[in-house]
């Protein structure tokens, strides 16, 4: 049987990279002081409100589906775009998936976490 990166490629990188982003995400939640669930509970206050935070263990689940439906949407664009544009497909994936990731880590950090949560939103 082919391991699932060569089945199925956008399930893996959706898998591989909402787990290290997410891994990523709690431990620097825990390092500054907070918790897991706090900030899954604040990835959910995205799309549910404020009230999300007050939702409990629901909120942080919440959180983690809100968290993997939005990496869902970031693998199926970089998928989108390298249909269309071979220059990224003439690299290793994971030269074009990293680079990709940190833009997309600098447009997240830089931009749309701030004008939800405020500034300074710390990376």
């Amino acid at each position: 049987m082919k391991p699932l990166a060569r089945r199925n490629p956008a399930l893996f990188a959706w898998l591989l990279c909402g787990t290290l982003d997410i891994a990523y995400a709690a431990a620097a939640s825990v390092l500054q002081g907070g918790t897991v669930s706090g900030m899954l509970r604040s990835v959910a206050s995205g799309p549910f409100g404020n009230a999300a935070q007050g939702w409990g263990a629901a909120g942080a689940i919440a959180g983690l589906v809100t968290h993997f439906a939005i990496m869902g949407a970031m693998v199926a664009a970089w998928f989108f775009v390298a249909r269309r544009w071979r220059a990224l497909t003439a690299w290793p994936w994971w030269v074009t998936g990293t680079l990709y990731g940190l833009l997309l880590y600098v447009v997240m950090n830089g931009i749309v976490l701030p004008l939800r949560f405020g500034l300074p939103f710390p990376p």
